[in-house]
């Protein structure tokens, strides 16, 4: 991916999802390369169970129990994810596309090496957000809080953080083309603030940022002394 050039910064595209009518999910275990269309999870606890390569077309998981499933390389498409929650979820490797994430409250939540291509996260709670080797595009974290999320190797294009706080994150060794932080509301950076080539700030938070930019260029700010104290 290489960086554009512009004076504008590219709007994410953002999912078009439009769901048939669905069939309740029987209660029952997930399976592994299992493929689930069509169907609604309401109030289903999948507290650590195996869906590992699953594939998931045109569903929607409603106040799901996530803790510790294993959904390590799951395929999400055209798909909506409202009020889950989970400890320790792993979609490690794992495909999103098309898919919206509503007031999810997730702790742990494992997508290192994931693609995320067209997804929306709305409100809610993530700590320690694992996104590490991870391909973003066209993804938006809108009213959403991220603690401690990690992005450090990730490849954003087309990404936009809006009304949300990102609280330490690790940006280390990221790559980005057309990533807004502007709308951020609290932008704390971490590590990775050299990785910014590619992002778009506002004044205010250029400001804020300039110790770490300082520090990352070897810059030391001081004072100047008043008379007589030197």
């Amino acid at each position: 991916m290489t960086t554009r050039k512009t004076d504008r910064t590219r709007e994410p595209r953002l999912p078009d999802i439009r769901l048939p009518p669905l069939r309740p999910y029987a209660d029952g275990a997930l399976a592994v390369d299992e493929a689930y269309d069509e169907l609604e999870f309401t109030d289903v606890d999948l507290h650590g169970q195996n869906g590992r390569g699953a594939r998931f077309t045109e569903c929607a998981l409603i106040r799901c129990s996530l803790d510790e499933t294993s959904l390590r390389r799951a395929r999400f498409a055209d798909c909506l994810l409202t009020s889950v929650r989970g400890i320790g979820v792993d979609l490690a490797e794992a495909s999103l596309r098309d898919v919206e994430l509503a007031d999810v409250r997730f702790g742990g939540l494992q997508l290192h090496g994931a693609t995320l291509e067209r997804v929306v996260v709305r409100g809610g709670k993530i700590d320690y957000l694992n996104l590490r080797q991870a391909r973003l595009k066209d993804v938006v974290f809108d009213g959403c809080v991220l603690v401690d999320p990690d992005f450090a190797g990730a490849r954003l294009e087309r990404v936009a953080f809006r009304d949300c706080a990102l609280r330490q994150a690790d940006f280390s060794g990221a790559l980005m083309a057309d990533v807004d932080l502007r709308a951020a509301g609290d932008l704390d950076i971490a590590r990775g603030v050299d990785r910014l080539s590619g992002a778009v700030i506002s004044p205010s938070q250029l400001l804020d940022l300039a110790p770490a930019f300082a520090a990352q260029l070897g810059v030391r700010v001081e004072a100047m002394p008043v008379d007589g104290a030197r």
